[in-house]
Order: structure tokens, then sequence, then C-alpha cells
């Protein structure tokens, strides 16, 4: 990288006084199931968790949860609809839940969607041994930002 490019982010940064590490998987902080500080520092793009919630390789939220306003095929019924969404949870809570939803529902089958371990049979991929190490997230803590902005736009 260009020594100037460098310098020149350097100094906005010192200039704005804002500088924010992402949060790792590990040190997210759980009040009653909520997590009240971005992940990221940055806002989530609800274009972007709208893309996340109905991609198969992402999130694939509507596997198993319904929302009127995607028009992904085959949607499920697992999990709660999530119309409305916005009605019944806070930013936090819905952080919470997109993170790891047993913190707040403890019999959910619903994956921890920014977890890394411990858990009670990972796989390594397809080869049916268990998994050597701690397993990376399903999510980046951006994409769990996304998602949270996409769901604060599902109100009835």
């Amino acid at each position: 990288m260009n020594r100037h490019v460098v310098l020149a982010a350097a100094a906005v940064t010192l200039a704005t006084g804002v500088a924010f590490a992402e949060t790792a998987p590990t040190e997210v902080q759980f009040e009653e199931g909520a997590v009240a500080q971005s992940l990221t520092g940055q806002p989530g793009n609800a274009e972007e968790g709208a893309k996340v919630a109905t991609t198969r390789s992402l999130g694939n939220c509507v596997a198993c949860h319904q929302v009127s306003s995607l028009s992904a095929d085959f949607q499920g019924n697992i999990g709660p609809a999530l119309d409305g969404a916005a009605d019944r949870w806070s930013e936090e809570q819905l952080r919470g839940i997109v993170v790891d939803a047993k913190h707040t529902f403890e019999g959910t089958v619903m994956p921890g969607m920014y977890k890394t371990g411990p858990f009670i049979r990972p796989g390594d991929a397809y080869t049916g041994k268990a998994a050597p190490a701690d397993l990376p997230p399903i999510l980046s803590a951006q994409q769990v930002e996304d998602v949270v902005a996409f769901l604060l736009t599902l109100k009835e």
C-alpha cells in the first residue's frame, strides 16, 4: 500500500477521533440477550441485509423464517415470521438474536450467526469428522449489522 495513502488514512482517523475495531465473536457482550454496541461501528445496509437473508451461501434466513416483503421462493416456517420484527424487538435485541439467539431463546434451533464455538457437534465441512478448531462465524460482523438494518425495516 502506498505510504501516502496509509498516512492520509491515519490523519483522518486522528482528526475525527474515530477508531473502531471490529468486535470479535468471542468478545461480544450480551445483556439479557441484547447486544448494545454495533459490531463494526458502522451502520448496517438494509439492502445488503436483505441479500444476506435470501442468499443460501450467506444467512439464508428465509430457509426458516417467512418475510412477506421478500420475493424468495419456499420460505420456511420453522422460526417465527419476521414481518413486524422491528415492532417486537429493539435494534439491540435484534443484534443479540442474530449474533446468537440462544441468549434470548434458550431452546432455539437457530444457529448463532456470529459465533465461533463452542458447539455441541460441529462438523468439518462434509468430511463427517469433528472440526479441528473453532469454526468461523456464518456471517461477518458487517453482515450482522446489515441483517439488523434490514430487520429494522420490517414493521407492521
